[in-house]
């Protein structure tokens, strides 16, 4: 099939109790990755995914939780269809299941890798009450002017998600973002809420993360990228362990431009699959492309995604 497809893959916050119970049920090349995944990292992940817990919101556990969902969904479509992705992109965490995707990564590895980051995260934040916002209605160049004013007046919060036109994720100390709420719709925010965040991510506060990472992504990644991955940081394709661990450990503390990434790839590709629980980035999506967006988070969605494909 000559299809162009970009594989697309969520982050953290798209997360959900039961999500993969399906794939696990119904697949015993999911079940598998689920047990694998489990001896790798001494999670249960039948536990933490399919029954009532407070670890599914914890960084450590919703990383890797999400990675291996988005793994599962993946790996069933390509045994079902052959199709490989013209290109990968994640949101986020999102990225390393992009890289999996592509090759770059063993699925299994990159479960291990994504509890280490959040461990990483979570350790780096530890000391101080952290958090991220969400803005709404603003500008890039509002937002990061009120951003830059807080931190001159000694405020810790940056501009740190670019999700969409007019969407805007800023993280940093807790108190200091609540503050920002006021001056955000002040600054004539239409909306301006804390999310339920216990890190905050890509900003300067996750440097001591950078260093632990980079030693274990050099101790797995591989130099077999079947597609180009798009960076987070630079909003550009990278097809190379070299420029990877370069990158990646840049991520936790440079902007995630989504949106700059959309804009880069749209004319490239015909489709867009996302896989993973629920269709986030299709609603992050809606104003960026027109190109048709299908998602695997089910085995319905699955046979639906396929079916839609082969009309295309």
């Amino acid at each position: 099939m000559s299809i162009k497809c970009a594989f697309l893959f969520p982050g953290q916050g798209s997360q959900a109790q039961g999500m993969g119970q399906d794939f696990f049920n119904n697949s015993e090349v999911a079940k598998q990755m689920l047990i694998d995944a489990s001896v790798q990292t001494g999670i249960d992940f039948s536990q933490l995914l399919f029954e009532e817990n407070p670890l599914l919101g914890q960084t450590e556990y919703t990383q890797p939780a999400i990675l291996l969902v988005g793994a599962m969904a993946h790996r069933l479509f390509v045994d079902a269809t052959g199709i490989k992705p013209v290109l990968t992109m994640g949101h986020s965490l999102g990225e390393f299941t992009a890289l999996v995707a592509s090759g770059a990564l063993d699925a299994i590895d990159a479960v291990g890798l994504v509890n280490l980051r959040g461990q990483l995260m979570a350790k780096a934040c530890e000391a101080q009450e952290v958090g991220m916002l969400v803005s709404l209605g603003l500008s890039d160049d509002a937002v990061e002017e009120v951003c830059s004013a807080q931190r001159e007046a000694g405020k810790q919060v940056w501009a740190v998600n670019y999700n969409a036109d007019g969407q805007i994720v800023i993280a940093g100390i807790k108190k200091d973002l609540e503050e920002l709420v006021g001056v955000l719709k002040d600054a004539g925010a239409k909306r301006a809420m804390l999310l339920d965040m216990s890190v905050a991510s890509h900003c300067p506060l996750l440097e001591s993360a950078s260093a632990p990472l980079e030693a274990k992504l050099k101790e797995i990644l591989k130099d077999e990228f079947i597609a180009p991955v798009i960076s987070n940081v630079t909003a550009k394709p990278y097809s190379s362990k070299e420029e990877a661990l370069v990158l990646l450990p840049q991520q936790l503390i440079k902007p995630v431009l989504y949106k700059h990434s959309m804009a880069n790839i749209d004319d490239e590709v015909d489709c867009y699959i996302e896989f993973g629980h629920g269709n986030v980035l299709k609603g992050l999506n809606r104003k960026a492309t027109k190109k048709p967006h299908f998602n695997v988070s089910d085995m319905a969605s699955l046979e639906a995604t396929i079916a839609a494909i082969k009309e295309l």
